[in-house]
């Protein structure tokens, strides 16, 4: 939990824009307390209901910036196929973000997809919402949440 806090303190990235990422990468891992979550940092950023569901459909939605979609997908592909992430996606977040950005970017969605995986496994489900505690494949978008601070 300390690596966690580290990455926090002294943040560079928007907090809507993390958890827009580790929302869709909770999915990817089916980690259901994580899907559950929202921070309290991130609502205050500008993270709704609406953001979350738009990560059913990330790079189709109007309501998300470039820079958050290219962090997305970033993050999905980190969750996903990580030897695939190359030179244009690099190239892509270049267009976005700073070097120290993008390094962020790389050590969080690293926490996410390891530590979520880990969580997933716990099944940490009693204190979720009805909805995460019985279906067999979930996702963030389109349930009941937990405000966390």
């Amino acid at each position: 939990m300390k690596f966690a806090g580290a990455l926090k303190v002294g943040r560079a990235l928007p907090e809507r824009l993390v958890e827009l990422v580790r929302l869709r990468i909770a999915f990817f891992n089916q980690c259901r307390s994580c899907m559950a979550i929202r921070y309290r940092d991130a609502l205050d950023d500008g993270l709704d209901e609406a953001l979350v569901c738009s990560l059913e459909r990330p790079q189709e939605a109007e309501n998300l910036s470039d820079a958050e979609k290219a962090a997305i997908r970033f993050g999905e592909l980190m969750a996903t196929d990580h030897l695939a992430i190359g030179d244009a996606h690099y190239a892509e977040l270049r267009r976005h973000f700073s070097e120290s950005e993008i390094v962020e970017l790389g050590m969080t969605c690293a926490f996410f997809v390891g530590f979520g995986r880990l969580a997933a496994t716990w099944h940490m489900v009693e204190e979720l919402p009805e909805a995460f505690q019985h279906a067999e494949t979930i996702a963030p978008w389109g349930q009941a949440s937990i405000e966390v601070r």
